[in-house]
């Protein structure tokens, strides 16, 4: 995907710092748009920031601004700066996420529980509700999340993480009916297993914390290098793009879909809740005895 795909746009990227989010933030800047990259840690930005500036073609810009996605006034500041030194805005890439607190339920920190969900779930909202009234203006825009495995199964021992990336999900195929008739798109990507920094806290925390097979798991991952970063990030290339045009309301995998073939099966997309959070009925599995 060298292609100047997002010549001409422009996209708000949070948590661009490091991993995931400053891969997303290099194949955006590469695909030809202009960036306003926020996250927490301003000296990381800079870092990103350096290694973006030699991707940049004549005209290209990119700017930096520390915010807490958490942060009501913080999330408006960040939208109004970038309308007033990018002059517009059509793509918002929700990446901004932690963990949270490990552990069984009534063992995590209450403290802690509440901030993971201010950051996973307000921070993309709060960044949606600043954004949104922009977009229907142009009535055309691109949102997309960042949700992971804790959306579609139980996660024992990470329990404000799989709730948040659940809540975003279903947030996001909310959102996605509200603004349809605007020409706005919303989707979340599932990234697969990835080796950044949050695999690194899952192994610091121990067994005990986490559970004996997730840490095996983290282990291995960690040895044989998980899920390249690039997929995920080739993935919000695409949704960001007009390629992706009329895709809304689904959670999609980066390493397990084919997602480059979906705008051939836009009909089926649209009338089918494939791809999406929804309740399994004994039919569905071909049981017989409990539906009616």
């Amino acid at each position: 995907m060298n292609e100047k795909t997002l010549s001409g746009r422009t996209a708000i990227i949070t948590g661009a710092s490091e991993g995931l989010g400053r891969e997303i933030s290099k194949r955006i800047v590469a695909a030809g748009a202009n960036v306003m990259l926020c996250a927490r840690n301003y000296g990381l930005l800079e870092e990103t920031e350096q290694e973006l500036n030699s991707l940049l073609v004549e005209n290209q810009k990119i700017f930096i601004k520390r915010c807490d996605v958490s942060n009501q006034e913080e999330v408006n500041s960040l939208v109004n700066e970038t309308f007033e030194k990018l002059c517009g805005c059509q793509i918002l890439v929700n990446n901004a996420g932690i963990y949270g607190p490990k552990g069984t339920v009534e063992n995590q920190d209450w403290d802690d529980w509440k901030k993971a969900i201010e950051i996973n779930v307000y921070g993309p909202v709060l960044m949606c509700r600043a954004l949104i009234p922009h977009l229907k203006k142009q009535k055309y825009g691109k949102i997309i999340q960042l949700s992971g495995g804790g959306a579609t199964k139980p996660l024992p021992n990470f329990s404000v993480y799989a709730v948040s990336k659940a809540a975003i999900v279903r947030f996001s195929e909310t959102l996605a009916e509200e603004v349809r008739s605007f020409g706005i798109d919303v989707n979340s990507i599932a990234p697969g297993a990835l080796n950044t920094k949050m695999l690194q806290e899952v192994l610091d925390s121990g067994p005990e914390k986490v559970g004996k097979d997730f840490y095996e798991n983290a282990l291995n991952q960690k040895n044989n290098g998980g899920t390249p970063l690039k997929l995920g990030a080739d993935l919000a290339v695409f949704l960001a793009s007009s390629a992706s045009d009329g895709i809304t309301g689904k959670l999609i995998s980066a390493p397990w879909d084919k997602w480059m073939d979906w705008p051939k099966h836009l009909n089926e997309l649209g009338i089918s809740d494939v791809y999406s959070l929804r309740r399994i009925v004994g039919r569905d599995r071909g049981f017989d005895w409990g539906d009616k």
